[in-house]
C-alpha cells in the first residue's frame, strides 16, 4: 500500500481518538469503531505484507477490540485510556514512518 495514504490514516485515526475525549454523541463513538476497525485491519494487513508481524498482531488486535459487531464494554474511563494509547502508539508509527522514508 501507499506510505502516503498509510500515513494519512495514521493521522485520521489519531484525530478521531483524540476527539473522544470531547463530550461527542453516542453515533461519533459509532463512527470510530467503525472507521477504527477498518483502519487497524488495513494497517495490520499492511505491516503483515511488510514483514511486520509484532505491529501486524497489535493492529490487528486492536481492530478486534474496537469492532461495532462484538462490543466490548469497558467504560468510558478505560476507553479514554484505550484511546489515549493507540493515539500515541500511532503517533510513534508515524514518526518512525517518516523517519526511514526521509533516509
Amino acid at each position: 500500500m501507499s506510505g502516503i495514504f498509510i500515513n494519512i490514516l495514521k493521522v485520521v485515526l489519531i484525530v478521531l481518538f483524540i476527539l473522544c475525549w470531547l463530550d461527542m454523541p453516542w453515533t461519533y463513538f459509532q463512527l470510530v469503531r467503525s472507521i477504527g476497525m477498518i483502519g487497524f485491519a488495513i494497517l495490520s494487513y499492511d505491516e503483515n505484507i511488510k514483514g511486520n508481524k509484532h505491529k501486524a498482531i497489535l493492529w490487528g488486535l486492536s481492530a478486534i477490540i474496537i469492532n461495532p459487531i462484538i462490543k466490548v464494554s469497558l467504560g468510558r474511563s478505560l476507553w479514554n485510556i484505550i484511546d489515549l494509547i493507540w493515539a500515541i502508539l500511532l503517533f510513534i508509527s508515524l514518526i518512525n514512518n517518516w523517519k526511514q522514508n526521509s533516509n
